[in-house]
């Protein structure tokens, strides 16, 4: 499933029209280090923590996109600099965990 249609499945708001990417696995967390480390090549990254520090590691970590929880927004910097970098970024009214497992049953992991 690649991560417009996960967005579309799941209800998730487009943000920036970023790379089209296959998702194959999920990283939910909004310590930027601990995601550093920690979110693997494909994932779709669930957080409330919506700068332009996040983009830059979603792009380290080469996430399938990220998904901004809690009806929280995007920042300007945020949306130019994944715009720049093709990073997807989606919202999402609902907590992460929420979120994270709605993303999980559409992929088929739960």
């Amino acid at each position: 499933m690649t991560n417009t249609e996960l967005g579309r499945a799941c209800g998730f708001s487009p943000a920036t029209d970023g790379d089209e990417r296959a998702v194959t696995g999920i990283f939910t967390g909004d310590l930027l280090s601990w995601a550093m480390g920690r979110a693997k090549e494909g994932d779709a990254w669930f957080t409330v923590m919506g700068n332009v520090n996040t983009v830059a590691v979603a792009a380290l970590a080469d996430c399938a996109c990220v998904v901004l929880c809690h009806g929280a927004q995007w920042d300007e910097a945020a949306l130019q600099r994944a715009g720049a970098q093709g990073v997807a970024l989606y919202t999402a009214e609902a907590p992460e965990f929420e979120a994270s497992l709605a993303a999980a049953k559409a992929l088929g992991m739960a």
